[in-house]
């Protein structure tokens, strides 16, 4: 069966695949994670998932990834500047809400393309058009609270490779970061993060995870729909 008709309606749309990550020779896992990778940013103090995917009128949207999507790390405070994207809206006008959200916001995230500063979300949005893969780094309470689906989704939707959670000092906003041994990705195995600055130095972190075999099984496949699809078609 075949639904149809929904190109434009603005709160539901067809949820598309995730890309699927490479384990051939010549583009293994550890290239794919490692090639590209700007930083986001740096959340300051606790990260839950309302700094992560604002509630509020956004909830509108929950039907449709691409725009709730614009809500991004909105109340997330940014390490760089401590500043977070500031929205002053009337709720009474919130069907204009996404274009005086982008009128009026306070933009905060830098972005290493173009050197200028932006929402999380148009940030991430230009490094997806690009094709480069970013990471965010977050401190304590990453991820806590309500509405995960779609904290988990909206970082993986523009592109997000890894959150790694917990402050490090020997991050900054320019490193190049690259998180190895993803082709002996294993429940308990700590993965090695190398960071290299922009003066050429390079340091290394060791982190831990929570993945269990079958949750590796759909990292490898791009998400758990796309693992399924594939089983079914063996």
């Amino acid at each position: 069966m075949k639904v149809s008709g929904f190109g434009t309606l603005k709160k539901l749309r067809f949820f598309g695949s995730f890309d699927m990550m490479s384990t051939s020779a010549n583009f293994g896992l550890n290239v794919f994670i490692s090639q590209l990778k700007e930083m986001l940013f740096q959340v300051k103090g606790k990260c839950t998932t309302d700094h992560i995917s604002a509630a509020g009128p956004w909830l509108k949207f929950r039907g449709h990834l691409d725009n709730i999507s614009n809500n991004l790390f909105l109340t997330a405070v940014n390490a760089e500047n401590d500043e977070m994207n500031k929205v002053i809206i009337v709720v009474e006008y919130w069907t204009l809400f996404i274009r005086l959200w982008e009128r009026i916001s306070n933009y905060k995230v830098r972005n290493h393309l173009t050197g200028k500063y932006d929402t999380a979300s148009q940030t991430t949005r230009h490094y997806k058009s690009d094709g480069v893969a970013w990471i965010a780094v977050g401190d304590e309470n990453y991820g806590e609270g309500s509405s995960r689906e779609h904290a988990a989704l909206e970082p993986r939707h523009f592109g997000g490779r890894a959150i790694i959670v917990k402050t490090f000092l020997g991050f900054t906003p320019d490193d190049k970061i690259s998180i190895v041994g993803l082709n002996d990705f294993a429940p308990g195995k700590p993965l090695k993060c190398i960071l290299k600055h922009v003066d050429g130095k390079k340091e290394e972190i060791w982190l831990s995870h929570s993945f269990n075999a079958a949750q590796i099984e759909w990292f490898k496949a791009g998400s758990a729909l796309n693992h399924m699809k594939a089983m079914k078609k063996k």
